[in-house]
């Protein structure tokens, strides 16, 4: 198969219209999309990335209103929630309708769905004759691409084609809230941050632990995630000598570590965010054996980080 990059949304949108699979750029991070009527398409998302058909995928609509074509009811704390956040890096978990393929939902009775904010995504939705279910465009379990060279690298000739963008803002995948039960639960900790959800729907639970078993009600809890080919060891600030025998590398807020060979100083949690997986991506090509990762503290979209940095820590 031949992967086409373009940079044209409206050809983008044509090859999902014809049923075939597209990576797009978001705030977030680059996402790999099909038609959420066309089974056979959803199902080569799947293939191609070498995905377990039991995770979701995320369903992404151009315009708050189209939110109705994908969700059997919103419930008011989801609206309140839609009212604040959307369009932005916001996932709610709702009733779904019957005319979304059940590959998208792993049979489940509700749908993840996002109304992203990046200018080209959403000139990309609006030509797209449906909504578009979308995971992160990569190999399933390797870092999320959140730069076009990324997705190619990993996808090239597996996918029809990659609509081309600027890096991703973000760098980490959406905020998730459960609206589908009362009171709402935090899912999956991202950019809006469990406060800025309480502002809005006071009563909002934190996260619970998913049972081994259980099925997950959205993408990023239960299959390892975001793990480059090193070794993850997690550490505090001002962590002395990159030790191990094996060339290292370090990524934090603080002051790097002499004998790394690959460094990565952060301003700020946002920073760190935004540049974290491509950094993992780079240690791979630099055939980094172990990365030090500065653990960051736990506000904002530095719980988020702390979530990501210890599933990938976890693959090893």
């Amino acid at each position: 198969m031949q992967t086409l990059i373009t940079d044209s949304p409206r050809e983008a949108a044509d090859f999902i219209n014809r049923g075939q699979i597209v990576a797009f750029p978001t705030e977030t991070v680059y996402g790999l999309g099909a038609d959420i009527t066309n089974d056979e398409a959803v199902q080569r998302i799947f293939q191609a990335k070498g995905r377990p058909g039991d995770n979701p995928l995320i369903v992404h609509v151009y315009s708050p209103k189209e939110v109705e074509k994908v969700a059997a009811s919103i419930p008011e704390t989801a609206r309140k929630l839609m009212d604040r956040f959307f369009p932005g890096p916001l996932t709610l978990v709702l009733c779904k309708q019957s005319r979304i393929s059940p590959l998208v939902t792993a049979g489940l009775p509700t749908v993840g769905v996002r109304c992203p904010q990046h200018p080209v995504t959403r000139a990309f939705l609006r030509e797209c004759r449906h909504p578009v279910a979308a995971p992160s465009a990569n190999l399933s379990g390797k870092p999320s691409s959140t730069d076009w060279k990324s997705v190619h690298e990993d996808l090239n000739g597996k996918i029809n084609c990659i609509l081309r963008g600027e890096q991703s803002a973000i760098g980490l995948e959406s905020t998730i809230v459960d609206c589908a039960t009362e009171p709402p639960r935090l899912l999956r900790a991202g950019a809006i941050s469990l406060d800025e959800l309480r502002a809005i729907v006071p009563g909002l639970l934190g996260p619970a632990a998913i049972e081994e078993h259980s099925q997950p009600k959205s993408p990023g809890l239960k299959y390892p995630h975001y793990a480059p080919l090193a070794e993850i060891r997690l550490c505090g600030e001002g962590h002395g000598r990159c030790e191990g025998g094996e060339k290292t590398a370090w990524i934090g807020l603080s002051h790097p570590p002499e004998d790394a060979a690959v460094t990565c100083r952060c301003a700020d949690a946002g920073e760190y965010a935004h540049r974290l997986f491509r950094f993992f991506r780079e240690c791979d090509r630099e055939k980094i054996g172990i990365i030090f990762c500065e653990m960051p503290p736990p506000e904002g979209i530095g719980q988020a980080l702390r979530d990501r940095l210890q599933r990938a820590a976890e693959e090893k």
